[in-house]
């Protein structure tokens, strides 16, 4: 399971294999988890994603970054407007993966893949998403609202209004700057409040 982040709990299972798969990136320092095709087969392989010793190409590494990048999109804007092109692309990645749905015992279904390698481990991690968007938890997937962090995280508040993945870095940095803006609008308008202790 990933890390707590600002000391909140991940994602619950198996949503949380979405949590880390967008979180293999950490823009804050520049450290990409996935950044060759023999990491990106190694980090699928430890999530039990993909078969031991199953190798990745550099189209595979290629579509793996585009759908993370286009999932930290899709909880950027959980519950919001979606770029058509982020859509796009998610829905190609799926039918790749060549989708099939089971009905389960209990009147539940499922959605899975039948593709083999690095496109059904993409597909798959797609089915987790599938999934949480029926049982409501997909919803509580959200994408930090701080720019320089962007971080995956589980919103566990009550009334599903959280906004950043820490709220004593993230949030005090975006607030920080909010009453910068508020104190001096004119330098704000024209970029001047870009002071580095405040975008860090």
């Amino acid at each position: 399971m990933p890390s707590p982040v600002g000391g909140q709990r991940p994602a619950p299972e198996p949503l949380w294999l979405v949590q880390a798969f967008v979180n293999s990136r950490d823009l804050r320092t520049a450290g990409d988890d996935l950044a060759t095709p023999a990491r990106l087969s190694a980090w699928l392989d430890r999530h039990g994603l993909l078969g031991d010793g199953e190798p990745a190409s550099e189209s595979d590494l290629r579509r793996a970054v585009e759908l993370r990048e286009a999932l930290r999109e899709l909880l950027a804007s959980n519950g919001g407007p979606t770029e058509p092109a982020t859509l796009a692309l998610v829905n190609r990645a799926l039918h790749d993966a060549e989708p099939v749905v089971r009905f389960l015992p209990g009147g539940n279904v499922e959605l899975g893949v039948l593709a083999p390698g690095v496109t059904g481990a993409l597909g798959h991690l797609l089915a987790i998403a599938f999934t949480a968007m029926t049982d409501g938890t997909w919803q509580r997937l959200k994408a930090c609202q701080e720019a320089t962090c962007r971080r995956a995280f589980y919103d566990h508040s009550k009334n599903r209004s959280g906004t950043w993945c820490d709220m004593a870095a993230c949030g005090s940095r975006a607030k920080m700057r909010a009453y910068y803006r508020r104190r001096h609008p004119t330098a704000a308008d024209e970029g001047a409040g870009s002071d580095p202790r405040l975008v860090q």
